[in-house]
């Protein structure tokens, strides 16, 4: 079956960095695009970025765009979500995710936290 693991969040102060990770299993990971969503407390959740199966595209939610770097690796089955400048409005649970064929998998989701 589909599964997907997300790990790497945590409590960082505002202007850190973390690197979140997500291993895949249950499909074929090198031919499908992958996405990261977050949702903060009291709010929906919300797409924060997108990588094309082969890596070559990616696409951000605006208040992440140049702060937010996602990536994959294909050997691995891995997706990443390297995120830089922290802010508060940044916290969150990260779930990873994958659309198959119309279908919609999620992780458990990683928390991440930003406070001083």
């Amino acid at each position: 079956q589909v599964t997907l693991v997300e790990s790497g969040g945590g409590l960082v102060q505002p202007g850190e960095s973390l690197r979140l990770s997500c291993r895949a299993s249950g499909f074929t990971f090198s031919i499908n695009d992958m996405n990261w969503y977050r949702q903060a407390p009291g709010k929906e959740r919300e797409f924060v970025a997108q990588v094309s199966w082969n890596g070559r595209t990616t696409d951000y939610e605006n208040s992440v765009q140049g702060r937010f770097t996602i990536s994959r690796d294909n050997r691995k089955n891995m997706v990443y979500l390297q995120m830089n400048n922290l802010i508060p409005e940044d916290t969150a649970v990260y779930y990873c995710n994958v659309d198959l064929n119309g279908d919609h998998y999620w992780g458990k989701g990683t928390l991440v936290t930003v406070s001083l």
